[in-house]
Order: C-alpha cells, then sequence, then structure tokens
C-alpha cells in the first residue's frame, strides 16, 4: 500500500529542497561551460494550506488525490566553452543568466503525479549572473570569466508547463521493489517551447515515497513533493528523455531584437542515473546527466553535469 493510500489524513508538513546542477562535476573535458550551474530554492505546502477553491479546481482536473502548492526561486548560467577570452565566438553557445520564479499547482493520486508551474523572470544582466560566477571564483582561486558583457539582453520571461508522471509496479527483484515512471511535459512561453517524453526505472525499497528526482525544468522532473513511510526509502535509477523543441531563449536571445545566438536543435536527448536516500523528514537525491548537443555546431560530444538535492519536511 502506497503512502498515499495508507494516510487516513492530510499531510500537514511543508517541504523545503536545495538543488544544484554544475557542469565542474563532470567527466568531460573541458568542464564548467555550456549549462554551467542550475542553483534552486523550493517549497512545497502541506496539503491543508491548500485553499479550497484551489484543490476543487485540481480535482475538477484530475481526479480525487491530494493537492499541494509550491514555490521555487532559481538562477541558471550559461557560458561557451572558452571562457577565457572577452569576445566569445559567434558560433559558442551565448553567455546567459537567468533568475526565475515558478509558482506551481502539484496534484498526487496512488499512480500519478501531475504539476501545472507558471514561471516569471528575467533573463539578461539583470538576473545577476556575472557577479555570482565570478564571485565564486575569486572565492576559490579561479580567474574570472572574461566575456559577459556579451550576454544575452534583458528579457522578461513567462512559461507555463504541464507535466504528468505515471507509476507502475514491476513487482520484485531478490526482495526489492521495482517500478517504471513513464512521464509526458508541455511547456509554452518565451523561454521554451518544447514536448518532452521519457521514462524512469528504479529499483529499491519504498517506491512509493516519491515519483523520482526533483530537476529544474526541463530536466526529468519527479518534484519537491515526497512523503516517507514508516521505514527509511532507498532506489537507484536510470531514466531517458526526449525533448522536441521549437524555441530557447537562452540560446536564439530574445524575440525580434539582436543578440547573442545559435540555432537550437530541434530533438535533445538527456540520460540520467543516480540514487535517492529518503530517512524520516530527509531526501538525498543525487544524479549524474548527459545530453545531447542543444544547438547546431555544439563541440565536445554529450554535455554533462551533476545534480543534487536535499529536502526537508517541517
Amino acid at each position: 500500500m502506497s503512502p498515499v493510500q495508507a494516510r487516513a489524513e492530510p499531510d500537514t508538513a511543508s517541504i523545503w529542497t536545495l538543488q544544484d546542477e554544475n557542469a565542474g562535476v563532470s567527466l568531460q573535458r573541458p568542464r564548467d561551460h555550456f549549462y554551467t550551474n542550475g542553483l534552486r530554492l523550493g517549497w512545497v505546502s502541506p496539503e491543508t494550506m491548500v485553499p479550497d477553491a484551489l484543490a476543487g479546481f485540481s480535482r475538477s482536473l484530475w481526479g480525487d488525490g491530494q493537492t499541494r502548492i509550491g514555490a521555487a526561486l532559481s538562477q541558471r548560467i550559461d557560458t561557451p566553452t572558452d571562457t577565457h577570452v572577452s569576445n566569445p565566438t559567434p558560433s559558442g553557445e551565448p553567455y546567459a543568466g537567468m533568475l526565475l520564479g515558478d509558482l506551481s499547482l502539484l496534484h498526487d493520486t496512488p499512480t500519478a503525479r501531475t504539476m501545472l508551474t507558471l514561471s516569471l523572470g528575467i533573463a539578461g544582466p539583470a538576473a545577476g549572473a556575472e557577479g555570482v560566477q565570478n564571485g565564486f571564483h575569486h572565492l576559490i582561486g579561479q580567474p574570472d570569466v572574461l566575456g559577459w558583457s556579451h550576454q544575452i539582453p534583458n528579457t522578461a520571461v513567462a512559461e507555463l508547463t504541464l507535466e504528468r508522471i505515471w507509476r507502475f509496479g514491476l513487482g520484485t527483484i531478490a526482495g526489492m521493489e521495482t517500478d517504471l515512471l513513464p512521464s509526458a511535459a508541455i511547456g509554452a512561453g518565451d523561454l521554451n517551447d518544447y514536448l518532452q517524453a521519457g521514462v524512469t526505472a528504479r529499483i529499491g525499497r519504498g517506491l512509493d515515497a516519491d515519483f523520482g528526482v526533483p530537476r529544474p525544468r526541463p530536466g526529468l522532473n519527479g518534484g519537491d513533493a515526497f512523503t516517507p513511510g514508516p521505514a527509511p526509502s532507498w532506489y537507484v535509477f536510470a531514466g531517458a528523455d526526449v525533448r522536441t523543441v521549437a524555441y530557447d531563449l537562452l540560446l536564439q536571445s530574445a524575440p525580434f531584437r539582436s543578440g547573442p545566438h545559435v540555432s537550437p536543435v530541434w530533438d535533445v536527448v538527456e540520460l540520467q542515473g543516480g540514487f535517492v536516500v529518503i530517512a524520516g523528514g530527509v531526501r538525498l537525491t543525487l544524479a549524474y546527466v548527459a545530453q545531447t548537443p542543444e544547438f547546431h555546431g555544439q563541440i565536445g560530444g554529450m554535455h554533462q553535469f551533476a545534480s543534487a538535492s536535499l529536502s526537508l519536511r517541517f
């Protein structure tokens, strides 16, 4: 029986998640380029905090289940391969920083999770990526990244994303649970226009505690909410998704405005694997991610980075 089925009362815990993704932690050479860093702080409400009207709206769309609201603040940093020149080559990925706020509606049933998210923010110098990256480089004794004066211009960001994950149990192997998490997502706005389909396979114990690891969008995202059982949970996982991309602001710059840009690849494949541990009110996730090229002329093969998150229930 899953935690969703077993709980007679609404979950009264808030969940806070701190997450970082970094291309400096990878097997590729050189490191620390393209999608360089993504830092995110997320909050998910208790079920008891959701207004009745919003809970009713959620049930009308997706049936009976548990509803939460969520919010997150994230910053993303993208750079070209060569960050030691002040005038980057036009054929490389543009310098781009983005600061984004998310408001989400999460709806869980025993076999599916649905997430509807509105994202608002700014891309460009106002996102503060130059100060964050070079400030960190000063802290660890690395040279400045020199090309930030050539980043994409300030652009308001608005994005609406709908994601759904299904959970199918596959039985046990040597006493361990197994399942599959097929997923689908669509994003529309002036940040990304895309369709995504993926699947994750898991093996471990207590798989019903969540729907996979959290990831900044458009990664293969299982969401921040988790409901631990009476015993610790753990699992290892491997997943893959394919994304069809019609538009990407961070590669193409602002619509109808000049700025650094490259031509995006319309089909992007992402592979990820790692492990998760859930003990009491704490969840730790670690993942390693590899992506096929996102733009024409991208060098270095698959882009690689590590993703880690720590979630706490209060």
